[in-house]
């Protein structure tokens, strides 16, 4: 008799016992594969959307940080030498601003307002509903923005609506509303569900602000060309303005991934190894008491001729065949709870909505496959040495005797 098909006539022959076993596995199987998907999901997901907007530098003013709000100066003269590198494709200006609405039928909302020197699509906007923003060549007369659907939603907006904005910071915020013309409604990438975010052009920006000489960016976006890619652009802007500093996508990621994520890192190693060990707290537990029910039946088969390599392998596939089927359905039980869990976390406040917590990537499959398994092979250990050192005859009297 094969050891593998002596376990399945086991577990069969217990079924509560492994119908609450396996419950048990999935259950905490489930939790560790959420875990998995956490610890680098949100990393995985932030890179891809600093992918997704098809820059891969960003440029910032060097007395900051990457995420600095410290301004550029002299910004159009910096993006068009960036321009012409030969490393360099295209290269975006962006400049983040407050403003408010100037409707006068109900409190002014604040809104975040993003001027850009392209259009909406070549800075990460989704349009969904109307035109895209025109390019901002010199001299663009109007006001065109783009909304998000929260703010359209909020305040009734079509393709076409009138907006007036105006300065919501200091001094500034006396100026007069200017009237803007919504061209289309759009997702925006780093945006939540809640925002009340408008894209508009430079142009437009320095007259909602009132600063007809406001040439400065907070950030400027390459993209860069040919076989060094992102590297050799960001040591061609480096040695060209030295007063600036050029990240990489991949920078940007492992800083964030030193500082802003460590925290759901910690947060996942710990839980991922307290399951693990409950895991194999509940594995063995249930093989030892299993086995100690079935001592004088073991200890038949030894006496029938059966091995000690073939009753230990018994009790190895018992392991495996109760931590392989709570492991299979851990794995659609975590992704439901991964994918609630996922829908609690981006509903927090300033959250992208685009942004994932938990990813899901065959790393983390795999990675769950081997803790599951060797938790199997390490439960199984102390009911194999137990069985190793069983004393046939004296087992056989004591149960014949009891």
């Amino acid at each position: 008799m094969r050891s593998a098909w002596l376990a399945w006539r086991t577990v069969r022959r217990y079924r509560a016992r492994t119908i609450l076993a396996t419950i048990g596995v999935a259950v905490i199987g489930a939790l560790l594969f959420d875990m998995l998907l956490l610890s680098h999901g949100l990393v995985d997901s932030f890179a891809d959307l600093l992918s997704r907007t098809g820059y891969d530098v960003r440029v910032v003013n060097a007395q900051g940080l990457v995420l600095s709000r410290v301004p550029i100066p002299r910004a159009s003269e910096m993006t068009a030498a960036i321009e012409r590198l030969p490393e360099v494709a295209s290269a975006a200006r962006l400049r983040l601003e407050r403003a408010a609405t100037a409707t006068g039928g109900e409190a002014d909302m604040d809104v975040g307002l993003i001027g850009t020197s392209l259009t909406g699509a070549r800075v990460g906007w989704t349009l969904l509903k109307g035109d895209d923003l025109p390019i901002d060549p010199a001299g663009t007369a109007g006001c065109p923005i783009l909304v998000t659907p929260a703010l359209a939603s909020k305040l009734n907006l079509q393709p076409g609506s009138t907006v007036p904005l105006r300065s919501s910071s200091g001094r500034e915020s006396a100026l007069p509303a200017v009237p803007c013309r919504v061209a289309g409604i759009a997702d925006s990438l780093f945006s939540s569900a809640t925002d009340y975010d408008v894209l508009t052009t430079m142009t437009a920006l320095q007259a909602v602000k009132g600063d007809a000489d406001g040439d400065t960016a907070d950030v400027v976006l390459v993209a860069s060309q040919g076989e060094g890619g992102a590297a050799a652009a960001v040591k061609a802007i480096s040695a060209i303005r030295p007063d600036v500093r050029a990240y990489s996508n991949e920078d940007v990621v492992a800083q964030f991934n030193r500082n802003g994520f460590t925290y759901f890192r910690q947060i996942s190693i710990v839980l991922s190894s307290i399951t693990v060990v409950f895991t194999f707290l509940l594995v063995a537990t249930i093989l030892t008491v299993s086995t100690n029910q079935r001592l004088g039946e073991i200890a038949a088969l030894r006496a029938l001729g059966v091995s000690r390599r073939r009753v230990a392998a018994m009790l190895l596939w018992e392991s495996v065949l109760v931590v392989g089927s709570g492991g299979l359905l851990a794995l659609p039980l975590g992704g439901l709870v991964a994918i609630e869990l996922d829908r609690i976390l981006r509903a927090m406040p300033g959250i992208p909505e685009q942004l994932h917590f938990f990813l899901f990537e065959a790393n983390a499959l795999v990675l769950h496959a081997i803790l599951l398994s060797a938790t199997a092979i390490v439960a199984a250990a102390y009911p194999i040495w137990l069985t190793a050192r069983l004393p046939i005859a004296s087992t056989l009297r004591r149960e014949v005797i009891g």
